[in-house]
């Protein structure tokens, strides 16, 4: 039999024995990964945010120490003081933005537990050169989008169709709305509730790239002029100087690529993943609404709520557990627990707790004839042995045992006979 066991440090509590109270977070069918008891939701790769931050903080901590401190005295009237308080400030303002990218619900559309109703009904299979028709849901489903017909996809994991725009990460393992990439950098999902958040850090990173290139290219004239030599003269004397600015180019080309490419996606209501797929340039684009309007979509409308209260309280009562097992509820905290079901004495397995028990003979043996197959889930399976194979294994005593589901039963009756026939002998 499975069994259900609510993570460790989980705030779990039992009413009056019978139900499980749990949060929602704790059964969370996706991959993504909880923080301060469902306050906060990351991917499953959120090792990759550490690496982000100290790619941030190493190259500011070397510029306020090396260059940003020598820059005190270069300046008059405390500007040296406010270009190392800038470059802190903005720093800090760049990690910010990449916990906020990184903790929130990226617009995750909650899973159905069941799929919807079918509504087509297709041919089925034959049996008995009977047809019999099945019912089907279509792949795809039509919608109407500001005039233009948008064609929507069933998602097998989540069991529904999913909304305009919205696309399953195999990474998170959840459909997200209005889906642009999985970012590896920042950990999560780039989607509808923290787009806005994402390009501010990726546009804040190129600024911070080019203020630590600027002021470092600044130290090295200042050297250059302060000593009367060359530009290689004052490089060779401010090493640091080098190492940040050839960082700093490098980084440029990439965030501040990514910077100008979703400037473009913002300006057409493009997502990336739309922009790879479906090659909008080339067809009308149902969501466009003007470069204006684009704007104002992605920076001045508020953010919608998020469709899932990872907080909220779910009671599992022991009767809906098979079900829930069934489902796939909860999949990384199922475990095989030993059985208390025995063959010879079984207990109720029908419903969990529900009352209802296997047909097996009042006597305490399994009514071999007259019991159908049932699923083997939780117990030892039974298979019906021939007449021949029981007449000769009942001749054999208990020297030997008869490897089968039903084997404890049937030894339980072999044992039985031999200890009438030791009476009859008596």
């Amino acid at each position: 039999m499975y069994g259900v066991h609510p993570p460790k440090n989980s705030d779990t509590a039992v009413s009056g024995g019978t139900a499980d109270v749990i949060r929602t977070y704790q059964t969370w069918k996706g991959s993504n990964v909880f923080f301060l008891r469902g306050r906060f939701i990351f991917g499953p790769d959120i090792q990759s945010i550490f690496l982000s931050i100290f790619l941030i903080v190493a190259p500011a901590v070397v510029f306020c120490v090396f260059v940003a401190r020598k820059l005190l005295d270069k300046f008059s009237h405390h500007l040296g003081v406010w270009i190392m308080v800038i470059a802190i400030v903005f720093t800090i303002y760049v990690i910010t933005l990449l916990l906020v990218t990184s903790a929130r619900d990226p617009g995750i559309v909650p899973r159905n537990t069941r799929p919807p109703e079918p509504e087509v009904m297709d041919q089925g299979i034959e049996i008995d050169s009977v047809q019999t028709p099945q019912l089907r849901l279509p792949r795809f489903k039509e919608v109407n989008v500001n005039g233009l017909t948008v064609k929507v996809k069933y998602c097998d994991t989540c069991m529904l169709y999913r909304p305009p725009r919205c696309s399953h990460c195999s990474i998170c393992d959840n459909c997200v709305d209005r889906f642009d990439h999985h970012c590896p950098w920042v950990g999560q999902c780039i989607g509808l509730r923290n787009y806005r958040f994402y390009f501010m850090f990726v546009s804040s990173a190129t600024l911070l790239c080019v203020y630590i290139f600027a002021f470092c290219w600044v130290y090295v004239i200042k050297i250059k002029n302060s000593e009367d030599t060359s530009i290689w003269g004052a490089l060779i004397k401010t090493p640091a100087s080098i190492v940040l600015m050839i960082y700093s180019f490098i980084c440029v080309w990439f965030v501040g690529g990514l910077t100008v490419f979703h400037l473009y996606l913002i300006s057409t209501n493009q997502s990336t993943y739309e922009n790879f797929r479906y090659r909008y340039d080339r067809t009308e684009n149902p969501y466009n609404r003007g470069i204006l309007e684009n704007f104002k979509e992605v920076f001045w409308r508020s953010i919608p709520p998020s469709k899932n209260d990872f907080r909220a309280v779910v009671e599992r009562e022991a009767e809906s557990l098979p079900w829930a097992l069934r489902d796939g509820f909860v999949n990384s905290n199922v475990e095989k627990t030993p059985s208390d079901v025995e063959m010879g004495d079984r207990k109720a397995t029908g419903n969990y707790g529900s009352g209802q028990v296997d047909k097996y003979d009042q006597s305490g043996h399994d009514d071999l004839q007259g019991h159908p197959r049932r699923s083997s889930w939780g117990r030892s399976g039974s298979w019906e042995l021939p007449s021949d194979v029981a007449s000769v294994a009942s001749g054999l005593g208990d020297s030997n045992r008869i490897v089968g589901g039903s084997s404890d039963s049937l030894g339980g009756q072999l044992r039985g006979q031999n200890r009438q026939r030791e009476v009859n002998l008596w």
